[in-house]
């Protein structure tokens, strides 16, 4: 859901960018959730509030993220919009946004063979780093005989990556796409899967523990960086149906690391991590077989100019000053008016204006 919202407040120029930064900053929070419940609330409940108590003050400190993410979904409810003209239902109530339907949407998004692919390699990206959040701390202190407070503050280094590592991906693919169009948006994503997947191979045989938190930290930087890449991607992929294509490829986050997880109760940490080492490897050559329409391959195809970019070429008089085109969103505007579409945005809420 978060990934569908910024997709439809702003503009597929920039929406690696804004992907990453969203959702690496929320994925941050995953990091400093464990750092904080592991290593400051856990032991004070457990020392103070329940003389001891080691499952108690677990369950307990548990509560208190859930309570936080309770709290800011309502406080987003009422402050936000839906989309840059305002809230759903009033569109819908001004005969502004069209009726859809959900199946229908969900259907034309689970045809799309490219979401699938996308599907895969984001199990091997989001997949691993949520994996990465569970097993981390159990290997550090299984390994290396750490105790659990500290265990956590190391682990929470992969999430606290996030506040950079995500956005930078994104960023790195939108800048990809100005110069070399979807090509370079998929061997950006194809580079940044295969170094994670090489250095998870490299983690998966060093035996000390600093060696273990540099190529750690290395690999949790790629891991986020293809996960900013991949959502630079999805927009494009079948605009009329971004939101359907997006909670596909978002789920292969989930089940990647069920499947992960799987490996890691049943084998010992060597060979799972070498498992998931090889697989993000093999899923990253997909992306030779990914083609988006309108949109070049990493080996073949052109990028088709958008219509959009012809018609505003106009000449100005001289000495006016020159008129350029920028994307800006609006919020709450022309809530009366007709549905308003613009060719660079993954939905029909979004609206290009021009400005001097």
């Amino acid at each position: 859901m978060t990934h569908y919202w910024s997709n439809s407040m702003f503009t597929r120029d920039v929406i690696g960018t804004v992907n990453g930064l969203c959702t690496g900053w929320g994925n941050m929070g995953g990091g400093i959730t464990q750092l904080l419940v592991g290593s400051l609330l856990y032991p004070t409940f457990r020392t103070y509030v329940f003389d001891g108590d080691t499952e108690m003050a677990w369950r307990t400190v548990c509560l208190i993220p859930a309570a936080t993410a309770f709290v800011t979904a309502i406080i987003i409810f009422y402050i936000s919009d839906d989309c840059p003209l305002g809230n759903y239902r009033e569109l819908k109530k001004h005969k502004s946004m069209p009726e859809v339907s959900a199946t229908e949407k969900l259907w034309a998004g689970a045809k799309n063979f490219n979401a699938w692919l996308l599907f895969i390699q984001y199990a091997c990206s989001f997949g691993v780093e949520l994996t990465m959040n569970n097993a981390a701390s159990l290997y550090f202190r299984d390994e290396f005989g750490l105790s659990v407070e500290a265990a956590a503050a190391i682990a929470s280094v992969c999430g606290s990556l996030n506040l950079f590592a995500r956005g930078l991906g994104g960023f790195i693919s939108d800048m990809s796409m100005k110069s070399f169009g979807m090509r370079g948006r998929l061997w950006v994503h194809t580079v940044f899967l295969l170094a994670e997947g090489a250095l998870v191979l490299v983690f998966s045989k060093v035996e000390t523990m600093t060696s273990s938190i540099i190529i750690m930290i290395a690999f949790s930087f790629f891991v986020q960086a293809a996960e900013g890449s991949t959502f630079g991607i999805v927009p494009y992929v079948d605009p009329a149906n971004t939101g359907s294509i997006t909670g596909i490829v978002g789920a292969g986050g989930s089940t990647g690391a069920i499947g992960f997880g799987m490996a890691f109760r049943q084998l010992g940490y060597g060979d799972a991590f070498f498992i998931m080492g090889c697989a993000i490897m093999g899923t990253s050559l997909l992306s030779v077989i990914i083609s988006i329409k309108k949109h070049s391959a990493m080996f073949w195809g052109k990028e088709e100019k958008s219509s959009h970019t012809k018609k505003g070429k106009r000449k100005l008089k001289s000495g006016r000053p020159k008129k350029h085109s920028n994307n800006y969103n609006i919020h709450a505007v022309a809530r009366n008016a007709g549905s308003v579409r613009s060719e660079h945005s993954a939905d029909p809420t979004t609206m290009t204006i021009q400005t001097w």
